[in-house]
């Protein structure tokens, strides 16, 4: 069955580059407008166009030419147009997939909901789809939430299926916080479906699934002030570099020794005030307030980009003498200390990486002779360090928390030395009024079981 045809003649518009053929056509109702490619044609002096002498040539379109390419056009956008129509019908008939909605729902997180962007790449890699490339290195995603769910109606989705699938989770051993984490993304996202501006799907499927018991949080593990000092001398001393440095020029080497003396007061401000990474990297001059002994802290960044904080509030956080005095070293270097500018920044001036800088942490540890911790245990260590003096309500507007119930998990770290004389008052036995050892039967006769006269106790 032949196409549609053109119900016009193409047109000549000029453009800087010389005369251009169009066509124009419409289907439904809505006019349609297309390049055709160059005329070979010029001007007949009465506003109109006719075509140049000689042979047109390759790449150059005669007006027979242009109404032969207008007429490919028309029928390829005729083809094209059935294909979107009939895939939007067959997605009527069939109603949104698993993957469909999730694309919108993640578009919604981002753009309404202001998600941090590590989030949103967080749950792209979970919704991945099979043998998707790493973001780095070779690997590839298995992709099995998309290809278990991927294709299927959401409103055919069964709470049976999304069982079936984290049973599947559960069989190839992956651990109970990965299989939760699934199933929070797949609630969430259908959630998101029962909205009455979605989908309004009646009920959630994925409510009715098992949460899998996870195992207790591990004990915060966190560097002693004393071991946060080792840390930032080996950092000082350039401890975590293997390059020797007599092959380097004088030069380089001053800038390492810049490099390394900023990294650990870096270290330093991390365990003294408790900010996070991305809180640190996104740090500028004008939220250092030396004067006042405090910190404004209202950005973050997250997967590279800088926004707001993690509990998107802005805190102040004062600085004790340790982090005042890292914080006038810093400022002391010379470069890089206007307003805007980055507290911890490279040699540019900009801003550094964080995965850069956490491998960079963990090779001074281990350089140190401490144990090798991630860098986000200098903020356990600034929590737990003031929990020992501080109420929970303090500590958690210092940490910036938005819940007390993430601070809480900072009151029971490592023993304080105070402890245990603490306990040992508590489970003191008092002698009674007027009572002597010589004068309690009992004692006499512990006294006399561990005499080292005595062969063992007597029961006779």
């Amino acid at each position: 069955m032949p196409g549609p045809q053109p119900t016009s003649r193409p047109f000549i518009r000029q453009r800087a580059s010389g005369p251009f053929w169009y066509g124009k056509w419409s289907r439904d109702g809505k006019p349609v407008v297309r390049a055709l490619g160059r005329a070979w044609a010029e001007p007949d002096g009465n506003g109109g166009w006719k075509r140049k002498r000689g042979k047109a040539p390759d790449g150059v379109l005669t007006e027979a030419q242009a109404s032969a390419r207008m007429l490919d056009l028309v029928r390829e956008h005729h083809v094209e147009q059935q294909r979107v129509e009939e895939d939007a019908e067959e997605c009527r008939r069939r109603g949104v997939t698993f993957r469909e909605l999730v694309d919108e729902w993640l578009a919604w997180l981002e753009r309404e909901k202001g998600a941090k962007p590590s989030t949103v790449i967080d749950y792209g890699w979970m919704l991945a789809e099979p043998g998707q490339p790493h973001r780095r290195g070779q690997g590839r995603s298995p992709g099995l939430l998309m290809a278990a769910l991927g294709d299927r109606p959401i409103a055919e989705l069964t709470t049976r299926e999304i069982g079936a699938f984290l049973r599947v989770l559960d069989e190839r051993g992956c651990k109970p916080r990965t299989v939760n984490r699934h199933r929070q993304l797949i609630s969430a996202a259908f959630n998101y479906a029962t909205r009455e501006d979605t989908y309004a799907i009646a009920r959630n499927p994925a409510a009715g699934t098992t949460k899998r018991r996870e195992p207790p949080p591990a004990v915060l593990d966190f560097y002693e002030p004393d071991e946060v000092e080792t840390l930032a001398r080996a950092a000082q001393l350039g401890a975590h570099r293997t390059a020797r440095p007599d092959r380097i020029g004088d030069d380089e080497l001053a800038a390492r020794r810049r490099e390394d003396s900023q990294d650990a007061d870096l270290y330093r401000i991390a365990a003294y005030t408790g900010l996070r990474l991305g809180e640190l990297l996104a740090l500028r001059w004008e939220d250092v307030g030396l004067d006042l002994r405090r910190l404004v802290v209202h950005r973050a960044v997250s997967a590279g980009i800088e926004g707001p904080t993690k509990g998107w509030q802005a805190r102040f956080v004062p600085l004790s003498d340790g982090a005042a005095d890292a914080f006038e070293r810093l400022h002391d270097r010379g470069e890089f200390t206007t307003a805007t500018d980055y507290v911890f920044c490279n040699r540019l001036g900009r801003a550094l990486e964080g995965a850069v800088l956490r491998r960079r942490f963990k090779r001074t540890a281990a350089a140190a002779g401490l144990r090798v911790l991630r860098f986000h245990a200098l903020r356990h260590g600034a929590g737990s360090l003031v929990a020992r003096q501080a109420d929970a309500r303090w500590v958690q507007g210092f940490l910036g928390h938005s819940k007390i119930t993430t601070t809480e998990r900072y009151l029971h770290t490592k023993a304080r030395p105070e402890d245990v004389d603490r306990l040992n008052r508590a489970f003191a036995i008092p002698l009674r009024e007027g009572q002597t050892m010589e004068s309690d039967p009992g004692a006499k006769l512990l006294a006399g079981l561990a005499s080292p006269d005595r062969d063992g106790p007597n029961f006779k």
